[in-house]
């Protein structure tokens, strides 16, 4: 995928054959924290959820992925592969490692492709299809019969913009400034519930 720098991408993967990648409470905190210490530098994150068997991240590419090396005689693939992809690459690929070791098993966790949708508020018929993402990957769990309620889900940044928990690592300030959500934290509550009409989620993807 080429991850262009300023734009706003939905970034989702699964399980390979739609099998568990999060197997207890430590996995979920053990995969935040990789997405912390290997894409932030690269990307700010507007909105995370991870799920039993797949994961939603609404991110912002900063600018310096335009620094793409051409590659060289001794690295010729890995220095022409984007910052964001590389690092995609290891944060999936190590975390993999360390499910395999933990649980016993053995062979891929993730399909083989990470998929990105470049979003952009449709103007003309007066969407905004970041914002609309953003209520989308909140909702999952909600969506999944996991919860009956938006904060009783721990692993989506819902309960950071909620107030409900001191999270950092959504760029929030970034978030309300782009997406121009309500900042009152009883308002942003009401805005999170309201119901997506389907012809817009089909557009996320």
């Amino acid at each position: 995928m080429n991850y262009e720098p300023g734009e706003i991408y939905h970034v989702y993967n699964q399980g390979n054959n739609r099998q568990k990648i999060f197997f207890n409470r430590d996995n979920y905190l053990f995969f935040i924290n990789k997405m912390r210490v290997h894409l932030t530098d690269h990307c700010d994150f507007l909105a995370w959820c991870l799920m039993p068997n797949h994961f939603h991240w609404l991110i912002k590419v900063k600018n310096q992925e335009l620094e793409v090396g051409k590659g060289s005689k001794d690295s010729p693939l890995q220095d022409s592969v984007p910052p964001i992809n590389r690092s995609l690459s290891v944060l999936l690929s190590s975390y993999t490692k360390a499910i395999n070791k933990s649980h016993g098993r053995c062979g891929s966790l993730f399909r083989s492709k990470t998929k990105a949708k470049k979003l952009n508020p449709d103007k003309a018929k007066n969407n905004n299809y970041p914002l609309i993402c953003f209520l989308y990957i909140h909702q999952n769990p909600l969506r999944a019969d996991l919860v009956s309620k938006l904060e009783d889900w721990e692993y989506s940044s819902y309960r950071d913009f909620a107030g409900l928990r001191d999270g950092s690592l959504c760029n929030q300030r970034l978030a309300i400034e782009l997406l121009n959500f309500p900042k009152n934290k009883r308002d942003f509550v009401s805005f999170s519930n309201q119901t997506i009409p389907d012809e817009f989620v089909k557009n996320l993807f």
